[in-house]
């Protein structure tokens, strides 16, 4: 029996050996027939190409270059908008009001009448001031007519003393500084007379009306009639960190500096203004410091009591590098930009981001003039993954040239 097994086992390896030869060396020829049986020595050619990865695509992007331009240097805070000037309108002396001549809301011209008080109490002190007046300045003209005939007398050696000659003379200037106080007196009512038309301080808007007409108002106990807001110009406080204004061209006291004032996004703008003050103080607790802006407020948009942040121009950079805001990404060690490289493929770089300006960022690292970044397409970038730029006409590259493979003749 052993020696009948091994005969069969002899005979099944002439078969099997050079079938398994020409299977071998005509491998790439018959991969593609399917066989009902997998051959031990095939298996390892089949792992190998399956374990080859096929060739990613290129990846589209858009690029653009890093410039060289000159850049303003901002400041960026919020601020609280101020009237110019603020003032409340009161009596300055006590009385009826009788007419209200302003609308609320109104905008008003300074001198504009806004109310009246009775003035008939006021004219008639004015009336007695003026009669008292010309009273002591008929006692003036007397006594000076009776000094200049002693006078006359005393010059002719006539019978008049010293004494009586001195004594008008006296009297004369007695005189005249009555008809002085009269002439205050006349000044003064006068003034209080004026002061029962009650007229704007300056122009600006007027709010709401506090007191009617027909109310009795009174100078020692001032009520409020309307109040007037000067918004043309305005007022603008910011609140900065005092160490980043230490580090500009800033200085305290009076100064001079370029401000836009911007919605609360900071996308919109309001108005152009200028920094006319830097606090003399900085506030110890949280260590920031108030600086006083001014704008024309054309247009209106900037109202009291409201906020906007504030962007002041301290300095401008000369050729520096810039590139679009959307090519700056943002990672776990920082900021970071793709590059497009001359070989079309994409480069990680680290770079060092000053500020955000207008949509292009100043990049005070890490990039040179001329490079170019990706603004579109980075998201399935990896470092070194070939590229292709949108717009650009791709470089012809030369084709392998194959001579056809003669297949084995079966007959």
């Amino acid at each position: 029996m052993n020696v009948r097994r091994s005969v069969k086992l002899f005979i099944g390896a002439l078969v099997v050996l050079p079938a398994g030869y020409a299977a071998y060396y005509f491998r790439n020829d018959i991969k593609d027939i399917k066989l009902p049986f997998a051959l031990p020595f095939m298996q390892p050619v089949e792992a190998e190409q399956a374990a080859t990865p096929a060739a990613r695509p290129p990846v589209a992007v858009k690029v653009a270059a890093a410039k060289a331009e000159d850049v303003p240097i901002y400041l960026t805070g919020i601020g609280t908008i101020q009237a110019y000037n603020t003032v409340n309108v009161q009596s300055r002396v006590d009385g009826e009001i009788v007419q209200i001549l302003f609308q609320e809301g109104q905008d008003v011209k300074q001198g504009d009448i806004l109310a009246v008080i009775d003035p008939r109490p006021f004219q008639a002190q004015l009336d007695q001031q003026v009669a008292v007046r010309q009273k002591d300045q008929a006692l003036l003209d007397g006594a000076q007519i009776d000094m200049e005939r002693y006078d006359a007398l005393i010059q002719k050696a006539a019978a008049i003393s010293r004494q009586v000659v001195d004594q008008q003379h006296a009297l004369v200037e007695q005189y005249k500084a009555q008809v002085r106080n009269d002439d205050a007196q006349i000044e003064y009512a006068r003034t209080q007379l004026g002061f029962t038309s009650i007229r704007a301080p300056l122009s600006g808007r007027l709010g709401i009306r506090q007191v009617d007409q027909g109310n009795y108002v009174r100078a020692v106990s001032p009520t409020t009639i309307v109040t007037v807001t000067q918004l043309q110009p305005i007022s603008v406080i910011f609140t900065l960190a005092a160490v980043a204004v230490g580090q500009t061209r800033l200085s305290l006291g009076q100064t001079d500096a370029p401000v836009v004032a911007l919605t609360a996004d900071s996308t919109t703008e309001l108005d152009k203004g200028t920094i006319t003050l830097v606090d003399n103080q900085v506030d110890q607790a949280s260590g920031t410091i108030k600086l006083k802006a001014t704008f024309p407020n054309k247009a209106l948009k900037l109202w009291p009591g409201n906020f906007a942040n504030g962007r002041i121009t301290v300095d401008t950079r000369k050729n520096a590098i810039t590139a679009p805001a959307i090519a700056v990404r943002h990672g776990p060690r920082g900021d970071f930009v793709w590059v497009a490289k001359a070989d079309d493929t994409a480069a990680f770089r680290p770079v060092t981001v000053g500020q955000i300006f207008d949509g292009r960022a100043l990049i005070d690292k890490g990039l040179a003039r001329g490079e170019r970044v990706v603004t579109d397409g980075y998201y399935r970038l990896e470092n070194g993954s070939r590229i292709t730029i949108e717009g650009q006409t791709p470089t012809a590259k030369a084709q392998p040239t194959t001579q056809p493979r003669s297949e084995p003749r079966v007959d």
